[in-house]
C-alpha cells in the first residue's frame, strides 16, 4: 500500500510538471510571435495607375503601413453574406468612365459604413484578364452606399473589378473581405502576352530589383531595392503610409494578393530596400505592382514573379 501511495503520487507531480512546462511553451509563444505587417503596387507596360493625394487619416495598427490580410482570392463577388454588386457589365473604352458598384451586407442592405485601411475606406483595383492596363483607385461613395470609381481609358477585353474593404459594423465588423466582378470593354481584344519572370524593371528612370525565393503557401520574406541613375534611393515619400504599395495577380485566373509591407515609416526618407511579408497561395506566374512615391509623384513599375 505504502509504495503504490508513492508511485500515484510521484505520477501527479510528472503529470504537474509536464502541464507547467506545456503551459510555458505556450506562453513563450504567444510572446514571441512576430508582428505581421502589410504592403502595398506594379504594370504590364508603363501606365501608372490613379493616384491618390495623402490623406492625415489614421492608420491601422500600430506601425506605419501596417493594415489587415483579407483571406481568398476576390474571385468571388460574394463571402459570408456580403456581396458586390454593379449594373455595370460593360464599358465603353478608349475614354475615362466611371464604375459604380454598392457593397451590400448579410440583410442585403447596402453597407455603408467601413473601417479607414491604409488611410482609405475602399481600395479598388482594375486589371485586364491578360494582366495588362493596371489601376489602383480610391472611389467615393454617395450617402445611399453606392461608389464610384472614376477609371482611365480601358482596352478592349475582360476587365476584373476588385473592391478591398473592412466593415465597420454588422456580424463581419473588422474583417477583411476583397470581392470582384468581371467587366467588359467591346472591341478587338489582343492579348498582350505575359512578359518572362525577372528580378528587375525599370519605371520612370527608377530601377527595381526584388530578391526572394517564394513557395506557393508559404511565407517567405521578400526584399524590394529601388535605385536611380544607378546610386540608391534614400527619398521615398509616404504613400498610404508606406513606402510602396505591392500588390500581385495570378496569370490564368487573376486571383489576387496583397503583399504587406514590415520596413516602417519614418518620413520622406525610404529607401533604398523595402522588406515584405510574402506569401502567394498558388504557384506560377504573378504579375507583381508596386507603387511608391517621390517629389509628389506617384510611380508604378510591374514585373513578372515565378512562385515554385
Amino acid at each position: 500500500m505504502f509504495s503504490a501511495s508513492r508511485f500515484t503520487a510521484r505520477r501527479r507531480a510528472i503529470a504537474m510538471a509536464a502541464a507547467a512546462a506545456s503551459l510555458a511553451l505556450t506562453l513563450a509563444a504567444c510572446g514571441s510571435s512576430s508582428d505581421s505587417s502589410s504592403m502595398p503596387g506594379m504594370d504590364h507596360g508603363s501606365k501608372s495607375s490613379a493616384s491618390s493625394s495623402p490623406s492625415g487619416s489614421p492608420s491601422m495598427g500600430d506601425m506605419p503601413g501596417m493594415d489587415h490580410m483579407a483571406s481568398g482570392n476576390g474571385l468571388s463577388d460574394s463571402k459570408d453574406g456580403y456581396r458586390l454588386t454593379s449594373k455595370d457589365t460593360t464599358l465603353p473604352g478608349g475614354k475615362q468612365a466611371p464604375y459604380r458598384f454598392t457593397v451590400t451586407g448579410p440583410d442585403g442592405k447596402a453597407v455603408t459604413d467601413f473601417a479607414v485601411d491604409q488611410t482609405k475606406r475602399m481600395h479598388f483595383y482594375a486589371v485586364r484578364s491578360d494582366l495588362t492596363g493596371f489601376q489602383h483607385l480610391h472611389p467615393t461613395m454617395a450617402a445611399d452606399g453606392t461608389w464610384s470609381a472614376d477609371l482611365s481609358a480601358l482596352a478592349p477585353g475582360s476587365w476584373r473589378m476588385f473592391t478591398s474593404f473592412t466593415p465597420n459594423t454588422g456580424t463581419a465588423k473588422g474583417k477583411d473581405f476583397v470581392l470582384s466582378r468581371t467587366v467588359t470593354v467591346p472591341g478587338d481584344a489582343a492579348k498582350t502576352p505575359l512578359p518572362a519572370p525577372a528580378t528587375s524593371t525599370e519605371v520612370d528612370g527608377y530601377t527595381v530589383t526584388v530578391k526572394g525565393e517564394l513557395m506557393a503557401g508559404m511565407a517567405h520574406p521578400l526584399t524590394v531595392s529601388i535605385a536611380k541613375d544607378g546610386k540608391p534611393v534614400t527619398d521615398l515619400q509616404p504613400y498610404l503610409d508606406t513606402y510602396a504599395h505591392l500588390t500581385a495577380f495570378h496569370e490564368g485566373d487573376a486571383a489576387f494578393a496583397h503583399l504587406h509591407p514590415t520596413t516602417k515609416v519614418t518620413g520622406d526618407n525610404g529607401g533604398p530596400d523595402l522588406s515584405f511579408h510574402a506569401e502567394l497561395p498558388t504557384a506560377g506566374n504573378w504579375r507583381l505592382f508596386l507603387q511608391f512615391r517621390t517629389g509628389g509623384k506617384l510611380h508604378t513599375a510591374a514585373l513578372t514573379l515565378r512562385v515554385g
